[in-house]
């Protein structure tokens, strides 16, 4: 395997560390997402503990929402500046 420039080493390490954490949260998501149920029929003994435990599973899907966002935007920027880095070296050493 040929030795990478510094710049470009550094894009890809940290865009595999990001994408990695991406992927860790998506599958922990897609865990509490599976016991979400969209509707529940609870008799009035089961509501007050199952009730509540479907407030905490979407709760925790809402929190989230926002840090995918933004690792998803992240990893992309960081491949598309990697895929830019690649080609700049690429084509300066003509």
């Amino acid at each position: 395997m040929p030795d990478l420039p510094g710049p470009l080493a550094y894009l890809l390490l940290s865009w595999g560390v990001i994408t990695t954490a991406l992927i860790v949260l998506l599958i922990y998501r897609t865990t509490l997402s599976s016991k979400e149920d969209d509707q529940l029929y609870l008799n009035k003994a089961e509501a007050s503990m199952m009730g509540a435990e479907q407030q905490v599973i979407i709760n925790k899907l809402d929190r989230l929402g926002r840090p995918i966002m933004w690792l998803a935007a992240l990893s992309g920027i960081l491949l598309v500046a990697s895929a830019g880095v690649w080609l700049w070296i690429g084509l300066s050493s003509f």
